[in-house]
């Protein structure tokens, strides 16, 4: 039988949250490698939301009914509902934290792509301002 999602316990909801919204989604957990203890670091951000409604909408004929002065007891009304949820959740690896002995490393992950459409639109942007020099100096 499949559950309704107004049936599912609010516990259960928030610990599917809480495993999804960790940095082991991007890393893993803290290991220990060679004498050094590996801890990854992510940046983790999420949200969500739900709804629900119900609003009586008059059919035509009950409006036309109520306008003509026809004071019916058993009037025609739509019965409206909605529900509704969502969830959005981004896990993003920052780096590990190394530590061995009594020293601490810091070690960034380093995201090429972003890296290359970082120093595009950098580019992009300064070949703009040099066009827009030009075209102001003459």
């Amino acid at each position: 039988m499949k559950k309704d999602w107004c049936d599912v316990d609010v516990q259960e909801l928030l610990g599917k949250v809480a495993q999804h919204l960790s940095v082991s989604r991007a890393f893993g957990t803290a290991y220990e490698k060679d004498g050094s203890l590996v801890i990854p670091v992510a940046l983790v951000a999420g949200g969500g939301g739900g709804g629900e409604g119900t609003s009586g909408v008059p059919t035509d004929d009950t409006v036309e009914e109520a306008q003509s002065g026809i004071d019916d007891a058993e009037t025609d009304v739509q019965a409206s509902s909605g529900s509704g949820g969502g969830f959005g959740a981004v896990v993003i690896p920052a780096g590990v934290y190394v530590v061995k002995d009594d020293n601490v490393r810091w070690l960034p992950a380093v995201n090429a792509n972003l890296v290359i459409v970082v120093a595009f639109l950098t580019l992009r942007m300064i070949a703009r301002a040099r066009r827009r020099a030009r075209r102001h100096a003459s």
